[in-house]
């Protein structure tokens, strides 16, 4: 039996540049920071020759190109996996899809990495994202950036450059122990109860930016700046100036779409923000799942939020990216 598991995260700055819409007309620029919450995939040879497949739905079939599940069906095919494999595979999530962390990426992420163990192969970090990206961005097309393959892949707080090519840059980013601990300390995530899908929320800025809409790229350049001056916050350790950065990448992100943010999310962001949050925004594409916020006092944050309807979500980070934890 095999076991892999992929990290899900939070976006820390420069979110959306990463969409080839983008990043080939003007270059992009991230960071990311894998969190403790993880994509189990469980692989098992049994004795038969048919696939079974466990996730939100099950399915017992013969023949690859059967299989309903796009992901499996093109991770499989992707690794020439044969049709009378024998094999069981199981997903496990610590937060389900469409909640902004990424887990479409990092599900992705976590079956390649274990349909190679399964193989015997040795694979690199570089080559798990880049195939990750393969099999979500193009062959099943959807209008997704490459941010979460590369951090499920990688781990760790991690900035990205995404240069016009399509190569990407990782570096993890510069932070002392004392600022690294800090940050973890006061951030809080708040799970708003809606879904979404992001390719959904992220077809229309990919549609404005491949008709070169000014105001979507204009939007954009900002953002990426906005991430850059995240990173000389860090470095210098001057959180209360990235906690500010959350406040205006939040204000350009909900710019980029009417379906970025809703009159209730609005209203739980300005309750958080008198209530001791000094900055914040919505993870993944918008429109739903989590909020992040900045905060020093932790326990005023918490009691103000308890008049809300969203559930806090406890986290540290992950200095892991995927990995095999049993085989």
């Amino acid at each position: 039996m095999i076991i892999a598991r992929s990290p899900l995260r939070i976006s820390l700055g420069g979110g959306g540049t990463d969409l080839p819409s983008y990043y080939e007309k003007r270059g992009g620029f991230l960071i990311s920071a894998a969190i403790d919450k993880y994509v189990y995939i469980i692989l098992h040879k049994t004795f038969d020759r048919e696939i079974k497949l466990k996730y939100s739905e099950y399915e017992h079939i013969r023949a690859i190109d059967d299989i309903r599940h796009p992901i499996m069906r093109e991770a499989m095919k992707l690794l020439g996996i044969s049709d009378d494999c024998g094999l069981e595979i199981c997903s496990i999530a610590d937060i389900p899809a469409g909640t902004g962390l990424g887990s479409s990426s990092t599900f992705t992420t976590a079956l390649l990495k274990a349909l190679h163990e399964y193989k015997g192969d040795i694979v690199s970090t570089r080559t798990l994202a880049e195939e990750a990206c393969e099999i979500e961005m193009v062959r099943l097309g959807e209008p997704i950036g490459k941010q979460d393959q590369y951090i499920a892949a990688y781990g760790g707080i991690t900035c990205m450059e995404f240069r016009k090519d399509g190569y990407v840059w990782v570096d993890p980013l510069n932070l002392s122990a004392e600022t690294m601990s800090d940050l973890e300390d006061n951030l809080m995530l708040y799970f708003t109860g809606f879904s979404r899908s992001a390719s959904s929320i992220l077809k229309e800025q990919d549609e404005k930016s491949r008709e070169d809409d000014e105001e979507m790229l204009k939007n954009l350049d900002y953002v990426k700046e906005l991430g850059l001056e995240s990173r000389k916050a860090f470095e210098a350790g001057d959180l209360r100036a990235f906690a500010d950065i959350l406040n205006v990448h939040w204000e350009y992100k909900k710019k980029r779409s009417g379906g970025m943010s809703s009159p209730k999310i609005d209203e739980w962001y300005d309750h958080a923000r008198k209530n001791g949050a000094l900055g914040g925004k919505m993870i993944g594409a918008g429109g739903g799942g989590f909020l992040m916020f900045y905060t020093e006092n932790k326990s005023k944050l918490r009691k103000a939020m308890l008049q809300t309807d969203m559930e806090e979500v406890r986290f540290r980070f992950s200095r892991e990216g995927a990995r095999i934890i049993s085989s």
